[in-house]
């Protein structure tokens, strides 16, 4: 942060709160460009989180916009106090410092904790599905789909692997994207947060249900989507056994509020393909937090998103040269580590 937008942050709070004896910390960073700074006032033991959104790269309308819906149904997304939309910074409520992810890395073994935190995460999940509206919000569709499918090649493969597709490779890569997205567009189209998972709920005291954080890029899209972003989470993996539960208690949640009709093997290709959407973008994205934006904490998770990945396609026929193709490229390297220095540039 320069030092002019840190006084420009000092000068917002401080009239936020009604007190020039404030305090500002880093609360947390995410893969975009906003940051977060948790800020007291001398003396008060309550807490503030201010976001920082640079208005030249971030755009804090749909945020606003995506937690006033959460909160009109019920949920727990952030209060807002005060918001500077010409200079990008939010007031906002304190949710506390115990996302999801800490705690079930904690309890691993715990089956019975990790029930809880999930069950109460895909609650809030069918209640968001159910009554959050979509009006008005961008929609998952094919040519969107495609574009985030086409992250893969570009940053995982090309520019992390060095390893440019050959023609064959490409329609290899294209059909498998078209079954990929022929998948999604069958699905029934629901809110969707578009990046539900453990760092992005938040544990609160005295409270059985999550704060949710994170939740700007929502979309109208596939109902399988934020659960399989939830349960094949990019930074924890679970046993396939006890996955396969919580997807399945998850779509008969669904079919108790009447938002799909799916049997469970129906759902289940939905839920495989929509996760393998995902995943298979995130393996772009994460190379390019690295080679593009100088974020190197990512490619760490590189080869439990890649397992995914894998794992998936073979369950289907169709992804079979696929995921050939993928091996292929990976061999046994380690693609944990980078292969070039990253570059920080224009996005």
């Amino acid at each position: 942060m320069t030092r002019d937008r840190d006084t420009a942050l000092h000068r917002f709070a401080a009239a936020a709160l009604r007190s020039d004896d404030i305090e500002l910390a880093p609360a947390s960073a995410d893969a975009s460009f906003r940051s977060y700074w948790r800020v007291r006032t001398l003396g008060d033991r309550q807490s503030h989180i201010v976001m920082d959104a640079p208005p030249d790269k971030e755009n804090t309308a749909p945020w606003l916009d995506v937690g006033a819906r959460l909160r009109a149904a019920g949920l727990h997304a952030p209060r807002v106090f005060a918001v500077d939309a010409a200079q990008g910074f939010i007031l906002m409520e304190d949710l506390g410092d115990r996302p999801y992810l800490p705690e079930l890395e904690a309890t691993r073994a715990e089956e019975l904790r990790s029930e809880e935190l999930y069950g109460a995460a895909l609650d809030a999940l069918a209640l968001m599905q159910a009554q959050v509206s979509a009006d008005r919000l961008p929609v998952f569709d094919d040519v969107f789909v495609k574009a985030e499918l086409e992250l893969m090649p570009t940053w995982f493969l090309e520019r992390h692997l060095g390893r440019a597709p050959s023609c064959g490779e490409w329609d290899t890569i294209e059909a498998a994207f078209g079954a990929i997205a022929g998948a999604v567009a069958e699905q029934p189209r629901t809110f969707m947060h578009r990046d539900y998972h453990s760092r992005n709920l938040m544990i609160l005291a005295g409270r059985r249900e999550p704060g949710i954080i994170d939740f700007q890029g929502a979309m109208l899209g596939p109902i399988a989507y934020d659960a399989a972003s939830l349960l094949r989470d990019c930074y924890i993996a679970w046993p396939v056994e006890r996955v396969d539960a919580w997807a399945e208690a998850h779509r008969q949640r669904l079919v108790k509020h009447g938002l799909a009709a799916a049997d469970a093997r129906r759902f289940r290709r939905w839920f495989d393909l929509a996760g393998l959407q995902r995943h298979v973008k995130v393996l772009g994205i994460f190379c390019r937090l690295y080679y593009r934006d100088g974020k190197p904490g990512y490619l760490a998770d590189l080869p439990r998103v890649l397992g995914y990945v894998l794992d998936v396609a073979a369950r289907y026929p169709e992804l079979a040269d696929f995921r050939a193709l993928l091996h292929r490229a990976v061999a046994d390297s380690d693609i944990a580590l980078p292969r070039q220095p990253a570059v920080v540039a224009a996005s």
